[in-house]
């Protein structure tokens, strides 16, 4: 069934036409809006989309320590019991849980690998998760654990983390600790990626402390998961905090990681991406519901 944006559905309305001329203008547009349905379809069917959906904390809505008063509600909170029904309908539906690793040697790199038979068939996308909450991780990884135990698959987790803040309780919210890194990487749910070393807006600082930023964000990430990255992969990527780049922070991050990420509510095409420094992200607030989900995670406009 070719289906046609809803605002030129009013046109295939046949309306009554009385002269030659009309019926001539009223056949052009209507040829216009099939072909271009067509086009779009087309474009929709043959043009490979990874969503990357990106998250922040995750809180258990039947945990009253979890919930005002006891905890401030925030705008990228998203619940345990959303978040648990949309990844098990994905595990029934076989996507592929995609590693940052994963996304840029099948997706992105210039030299990119022949994607495994065991994937090929399936819808790819990348669950990340910003800044490193303890909730996140508490709730994240009974759900991981569950999904493995039940239907005997990992689901791959990405985190983007500022390592200043690991095992910080703050003043809002507990952060993750780097033993809370390590359980989740040794289990094989994990995929520890940087957030800057203290979530500055990076376009903002002069150059030592942007380079200061990427560098030792990196180094602390790697000193805390030592002995478990034996391919090298910790902190080999990054989102920037607030989904702020520009060039000289792309020239910067370029000596240090291999990939950058937004936060910016698009799609990833890989095959129209000119930048793998601008790796776009689509953005989950707590109002986005499962059936929204579902809809970004099988990608496309249509």
């Amino acid at each position: 069934m070719l289906l046609v944006p809803r605002k030129l559905r009013s046109l295939f309305q046949r309306p009554q036409v009385k002269t030659p001329l009309l019926k001539k203008i009223f056949a052009i547009a209507l040829l216009f809006c099939v072909g271009l349905g067509i086009s779009l379809t087309i474009f929709e069917i043959t043009t490979v989309e990874v969503p990357v959906l990106g998250f922040h904390d995750v809180i258990d809505i039947s945990n009253p320590e979890e919930l005002p008063p006891k905890r401030l509600s925030q705008e990228g909170d998203y619940t345990k019991q959303k978040l648990a029904t949309f990844i098990e309908d994905l595990v029934r539906e076989n996507y592929w849980f995609l590693s940052t690793a994963e996304l840029y040697d099948y997706f992105l790199s210039p030299h990119k690998r022949a994607i495994p038979k065991e994937h090929q068939n399936q819808n790819p996308l990348l669950l990340t998760f910003d800044d490193g909450y303890k909730s996140a991780h508490k709730n994240i990884l009974a759900i991981a654990e569950d999904i493995e135990r039940r239907y005997g698959k990992k689901i791959k987790i990405v985190w983007f983390i500022n390592p200043a803040f690991l095992g910080h309780h703050g003043t809002k919210l507990e952060r993750i600790s780097c033993n809370d890194l390590r359980t989740g990487l040794e289990r094989g749910y994990y995929d520890v990626q940087s957030h800057g070393l203290n979530h500055l807006n990076l376009t903002q600082i002069p150059d030592k402390q942007l380079d200061r930023e990427l560098k030792v964000a990196k180094e602390e990430l790697k000193t805390c998961t030592q002995g478990l990255d034996p391919d090298n992969l910790v902190a080999s990527q990054i989102a920037y905090p607030f989904g702020a780049v520009n060039a000289r922070v792309k020239e910067r991050v370029a000596r240090y990681y291999k990939a950058g990420y937004l936060y910016n509510s698009r799609i990833l095409r890989p095959k129209y991406l000119k930048d793998n420094y601008l790796i776009p992200r689509l953005t989950i607030y707590n109002e986005v519901s499962v059936k929204r989900l579902k809809i970004l995670a099988a990608g496309g406009w249509l």
